[in-house]
């Protein structure tokens, strides 16, 4: 831009020059009609007569560029997640799917239960959660339905923080003095026989195990290795319900809300699933669903009343009585409300990026919750495990929740979180944390495991992840971009400063 005086003519030949930049020298009227089209910049008229013209402010500007709105920023496109009935089924010799439990242990499971029915005291002890608890009372009513007298049918219900290998617990159970015992979604790992008196046990369940994970003389049946892995409450409908034809009417519900309550109400019943179109006309998925998240609550709270979702449950005959117990939502709004409460910490990460953890205090059972919220809204291309960890659960112990972060689900190989896990304590430099983190490290599935372990083991456990230690050349490109024109040197004014020095 040049900027003409109020006392220069403007048809003289200086008024008509322009300053050109490079080389810090007025061009000429004629070699700027060479080098620049100036049709319109003008306001006085171009001449060459010695004609006096009054005095003109005229400014040369060049045209500014339209002033265009930045374009949104596009949004990352959510990574794609097959659906789970997708998930390729293993076959057997004869090319039939092995599904929802490999055929001789379904067989051998179906018998167990008619041999329980014949007027034989049966202990039921099914898992806290919806797919716990819906096992459990699908197999009560089947009893019932085969004609096992009501009387004759006990259920126990672990004691926070417990399992079935606690000799608190194993004295419980015998105090039932029963002949035949099931556990139902509660895990598998080796330990005594169920109790100690004799008996005949059966484990139904779904998490990971190998083939000698079970209780000491205890039969099992698992879907572990049957993918697309079922649900125990999935399992254990689909074995009781050729056993009585009015299984499917009385327990079709129960068999929605249990598979719901692990795999999400987005699961498409599709094969190998069953089909469940007419329980959803007769239910509706929202009182379904509805039912799954007041069923989960009281084992939640602080005071851990699973009796309170027990009895509902079991008194049911459809989900709408649910939606109705006061018990249920009082114990879902004081959950609620502990979940907005710790939801909102701030996660911290491995040195790797691999691990993103969170820690909070609450004596409620909210880390799991909390675990996979995060997993849905969390991405990085590194970040492979949510990881929860709440020390106000249970005196002296972590109780931590792991869940795959949505935008790790569809990579190859599959993040495996069971082994990830073991794998951080395998690179502790003390070679005795795994034996010392306990038998409840690293338990459940490979897509959403966790653990209960002493306080000082976890901080050690930490220590091995290097939280908030930056990878190398882990830096922010935007920072590092904003930091180098920031150190710019080479600037315009800094250009002409050394033209006019030379």
């Amino acid at each position: 831009m040049s900027i003409i005086k109020a006392g220069t003519r403007a048809n003289s030949p200086k008024a008509l020059g322009i300053f050109d930049f490079r080389k810090c020298s007025i061009i000429s009227p004629k070699q700027t009609s060479d080098r620049f089209p100036i049709h319109g910049l003008l306001r006085a008229p171009l001449s060459t007569k010695s004609k006096a013209s009054p005095a003109h402010h005229i400014e040369m500007k060049r045209n500014a560029p339209p002033i265009s709105k930045a374009a949104p920023k596009a949004k990352k496109p959510r990574p794609e997640v097959p659906d789970y009935h997708l998930t390729p089924s293993i076959r057997d010799e004869s090319g039939d799917i092995i599904w929802p439990a490999p055929k001789a242990q379904i067989e051998r499971a179906r018998n167990f239960i008619l041999d329980a029915s014949a007027k034989k005291k049966t202990l039921i002890i099914p898992d806290k959660d919806a797919d716990g608890l819906t096992s459990g009372a699908i197999l009560q009513k089947t009893l019932v339905l085969l004609g096992l007298e009501p009387h004759l049918i006990s259920a126990h219900l672990l004691q926070k923080g417990s399992n079935i290998h606690e000799e608190s617990e194993r004295a419980a159970m015998a105090a039932h003095k029963p002949e035949y015992v099931f556990v139902l979604d509660q895990g598998s790992r080796k330990g005594p026989p169920v109790v100690g008196d004799p008996h005949k046990a059966l484990i139904i369940d779904h998490h990971w195990a190998l083939e000698d994970d079970f209780p000491e003389g205890s039969d099992h049946v698992t879907a572990c290795h049957s993918p697309p892995v079922a649900t125990s409450s999935l399992l254990t409908y689909y074995i009781c319900n050729a056993l009585h034809d009015k299984v499917h009417e009385r327990c079709d519900w129960l068999c929605v809300m249990g598979t719901h309550g692990d795999l999400g109400n987005t699961l498409k019943w599709e094969p190998p699933f069953p089909d469940m179109k007419a329980t959803f006309k007769t239910y509706t998925k929202k009182a379904l669903n509805d039912a799954v998240s007041l069923i989960n609550a009281p084992r939640r709270t602080a005071a851990y009343d699973v009796p309170a979702a027990w009895a509902a449950l079991t008194a049911a005959d459809s989900p709408s009585e649910l939606l109705k117990n006061r018990n249920l939502l009082a114990a879902r709004a004081e959950v609620n409300a502990e979940v907005e409460r710790c939801t909102h910490t701030a996660p911290k990460f491995s040195g790797d990026a691999r691990i993103a953890v969170f820690r909070i205090s609450s004596a409620a059972q909210v880390h799991p919750v909390i675990a996979t919220r995060w997993a849905g809204h969390l991405q990085s291309s590194k970040l492979e495990v949510i990881l929860v960890a709440n020390e106000g659960y249970l005196p002296g112990m972590v109780n931590f929740s792991c869940r795959i972060p949505r935008s790790a689900r569809a990579r190859n190989p599959p993040v495996n979180i069971i082994e990830v896990l073991k794998g951080i304590a395998a690179k502790a430099p003390n070679p005795t944390l795994r034996e010392r983190l306990g038998e409840s490290f690293a338990r459940g599935h490979k897509e959403a495991s966790g653990g209960i372990v002493p306080k000082a083991e976890f901080e050690e456990f930490m220590d091995v992840l290097e939280i908030g230690k930056k990878p190398e050349g882990g830096g922010s490109p935007k920072k590092a971009k904003k930091e180098s024109a920031a150190k710019q040197s080479n600037t315009l004014m800094n250009y002409f400063g050394k033209q006019a020095a030379s």
